[in-house]
């Protein structure tokens, strides 16, 4: 079966496709041009129109906005699917690179693994990137004779905690804590600069707009169309001078990039950023890769309460030997609250 959220080519039968938090929103018809390039617009109609393309197993229209845990049934394509979208088997994964994924496994029984994700590795593939976890995981069974399956998502140069679903019911029971919020995340990152205010709340909506870039996320003007409501939870866990600060995040909602264009938005980007802090999100001396870590995931699973905590990777680890930051009291600090 393949993967709920990302589906993978099966011209052989029917599929499902969990909606990501980051899809909420997105036009059926989109999704799909997103996930089944090859598929036209008329096809996809005639799909919809006999019913083979359903949303919770009700029938759905080309311009229907999905939301996060939603269902789609994907009806068998043919040639209309990426091939390299998640269709990669164990004997196409270099070995090299099959060790180091399996490396990264934090926990695992019979229905989730818990990876640590490498920062700078795609979840997903897309336009220009053919290297993506969704098409390693083979890789990641362990004689098991279903392929695991995404359940939620990290951006690509954000590392840490990520969880895979092992059986359609694990990814059931996941995907039903993420549309539900009942999943707690704690994310840290380094900031250049210090939030005036230690916590609190940041509440601006996001929208995406185009640019000479490309897309990007950003504020949202007063009823913009598009705007989507997002909210993150933050505190400082140890400021460096004015220069950086050690700040934990607490994301409220799954909006594309959100951390990262809230922590710019109040003047502070993250170390690393160039996206959305452009020059100002660099210090010399000092790693220039990301500095936004998943560091802990707490949940309900199918076997009882999920508690996962990855470790920082090296240039986040190098940066906080460079301060003096010691991971363990950041840990102290929210034990209770996990």
């Amino acid at each position: 079966m393949a993967d709920p959220q990302s589906p993978a080519p099966n011209a052989g039968g029917v599929h499902n496709a969990t909606i990501a938090e980051d899809e909420a929103g997105l036009r059926l018809d989109r999704w799909f041009k997103r996930h089944h390039a090859g598929l036209t617009h008329g096809r996809l109609e005639k799909l919809l129109r006999t019913g083979q393309v359903r949303i919770d197993g009700k029938r759905a229209k080309a311009g229907q906005r999905l939301e996060p845990g939603q269902i789609v049934r994907v009806p068998p394509l043919g040639d209309a699917s990426p091939p390299a979208r998640g269709a990669a088997r164990v004997a196409d994964i270099p070995e090299a690179e099959a060790e180091a994924l399996r490396a990264a496994v934090l926990a695992r029984d019979d229905a989730i693994i818990a990876l640590n994700k490498p920062a700078g590795l795609a979840v997903q593939g897309g336009t220009g990137t053919s290297r993506h976890l969704d098409g390693m995981l083979d890789a990641l069974r362990f004689g098991a004779t279903e392929r695991p399956r995404l359940v939620h998502r990290l951006d690509k140069d954000t590392s840490g905690a990520l969880l895979l679903a092992r059986t359609a019911r694990a990814a059931a029971s996941l995907a039903d804590a993420f549309r539900g919020h009942a999943v707690k995340k704690l994310y840290w990152a380094v900031t250049v600069g210090v939030p005036e205010e230690r916590a609190g709340r940041i509440g601006t909506p996001l929208v995406k707009r185009a640019g000479a870039g490309g897309e990007r996320m950003v504020v949202a003007g007063k009823a913009e169309e598009g705007a989507r409501s997002a909210s993150t939870d933050y505190r400082v866990v140890e400021p460096v001078g004015t220069h950086a600060a050690w700040v934990a995040l607490m994301p409220l909602t799954g909006r594309t990039h959100q951390l990262r264009v809230h922590l710019a938005s109040i003047g502070t980007p993250i170390l690393g950023d160039g996206k959305y802090g452009g020059q100002n999100a660099f210090l010399p001396g000092l790693p220039k890769t990301l500095h936004l870590h998943a560091r802990r995931l707490v949940l309900p699973g199918p076997r009882g309460k999920i508690d996962v905590a990855a470790p920082l990777p090296p240039h986040m680890a190098e940066t906080f030997a460079f301060f003096g930051f010691d991971p363990k009291e950041g840990d102290a600090l929210f034990a209770e609250d996990y």
